[in-house]
């Protein structure tokens, strides 16, 4: 048996809690499924990740937080259903392939690519950090079906469906209400399209990973009846715990589950803690420093690490504190109650606007083994929450395409 298969094998053992007792066990991989970079990433000095910077992820603090892995995020904006709309998204995702590449070309001796479970692990074993592509909103599409292929060409490993606001493969469960998009869930919401369809079976056969969240409870549940593979939420939390559209009602979570597949709770402020006082004070912050800049509005990409931005946010926090760690936790343990320990894993959202009191950025991981731990978890079901759940999934996904 060569190194890569042994140390797979060994891993897969070690998350199913069923390693001999007298084996090795290396402590658990941790792979965050959902890491967001900005357009101007590795492009300017302040967000070259291989060097400290004002990200809450960068190599340094993965390091020091013990973070071995984590899916970087092709993210786009959604724009009009028409060809320039196509056009703009599709310019947008290549700037964002080009920033990742462009980390992995820089810095080799600490971080590679990651296209499969094995390779994560083999790059986890000779002590480098992995980085795997995720497409979120799958409006950067295009509206071409080969770009799914030349994602996968690319190192893409899973395709978020949807975003904010309607797009051409399915409706949204946060619809753009400026362009009057009806509610999820009205009579209006259609749920997944043929190009949506499209993109799923071709995903299935790709051996590329079906990521609902931000989709519509009607497309996740079209999802789950076209996918001839397990699906995944790669950063959503549970609507019986917190009343908010992107967290997933408790009959979609037992129905991912029922199809083998992994939700990765969220440690995202919104759908963690309804606090429209902070809401609101960020957005009075927001709209300040764009007045104060001369934009018509506030840009995330390039405001959200100005100095005027971190300082108003320490005002906020003393007043309107953050979700905690607790609250993450009690997340994750309805989700773990009614999908089961097998298929719940864990997310950050970190440079999307996630991050909480405890978890604040890469290098804050390990509070949230330890946090886990004093809810009693054990040491196998930590191991299964923090990259088990997910890599068996990304297994099963791969196994399936071949056959």
């Amino acid at each position: 048996m060569n190194t890569i298969a042994r140390t797979a094998l060994f891993a897969a053992l070690a998350l199913a809690g069923t390693l001999p007792a007298h084996a090795e066990q290396d402590p658990p991989v941790t792979i965050d499924t959902h890491v967001d970079i900005p357009f101007n990433y590795m492009r300017e000095p302040r967000f070259d990740v291989g060097k400290p910077t004002p990200l809450l992820v960068d190599l340094g603090k993965m390091e020091r937080g013990g973070l071995n892995a984590a899916f970087f995020v092709v993210w786009v904006p959604q724009h009009k259903l028409d060809a320039a709309g196509y056009a703009k998204a599709v310019e947008q995702a290549e700037q964002k392939y080009e920033a990742i590449g462009r980390m992995l070309m820089m810095y080799p001796d600490r971080i590679r690519l990651a296209t499969t479970p094995e390779q994560l692990l083999a790059n986890r074993k000779a002590g480098l950090l992995s980085a795997t592509i995720e497409i979120e909103n799958g409006y950067s599409l295009g509206h071409d079906i080969h770009r799914l292929d030349a994602a996968y060409d690319r190192g893409a490993r899973s395709i978020g469906l949807a975003h904010v606001g309607n797009n051409d493969l399915c409706t949204s469960s946060l619809p753009d209400k400026d362009l009057h998009e009806p509610a999820m869930n009205s009579a209006g919401d259609t749920g997944m399209s043929d190009f949506g369809r499209a993109v799923v079976k071709r995903a299935n056969q790709l051996g590329m990973l079906v990521d609902v969240s931000h989709s519509s409870d009607a497309c996740v549940r079209e999802a789950l009846r076209l996918s001839t593979a397990p699906i995944y939420a790669s950063h959503s939390g549970a609507r019986a715990v917190l009343d908010h559209p992107r967290n997933l009602p408790d009959d979609l979570l037992r129905a991912i589950a029922a199809k083998g597949g992994v939700i990765d709770a969220v440690a995202y402020k919104e759908f963690l803690k309804n606090d429209p006082g902070r809401e609101a004070a960020e957005k009075k912050l927001q709209d300040a420093i764009a007045k104060q800049l001369g934009d018509k509005e506030y840009d995330s990409d390039k405001d959200d690490y100005l100095p005027a931005m971190d300082k108003g946010m320490a005002e906020i926090q003393k007043k309107y504190p953050l979700a905690s760690l607790d609250e993450y936790m009690d997340q994750i343990q309805h989700m773990v109650k009614v999908a089961g320990i097998d298929h719940v894993g864990i997310a950050s959202d970190f440079d999307g606007g996630g991050g909480i009191t405890g978890w604040a950025n890469a290098g804050e991981t390990r509070n949230v083994t330890a946090a886990l731990r004093k809810r009693g978890f054990s040491d196998a079901d930590i191991a299964k929450l923090w990259g088990g759940n997910l890599l068996r999934v990304w297994g099963e996904v791969e196994r399936h395409a071949r056959h």
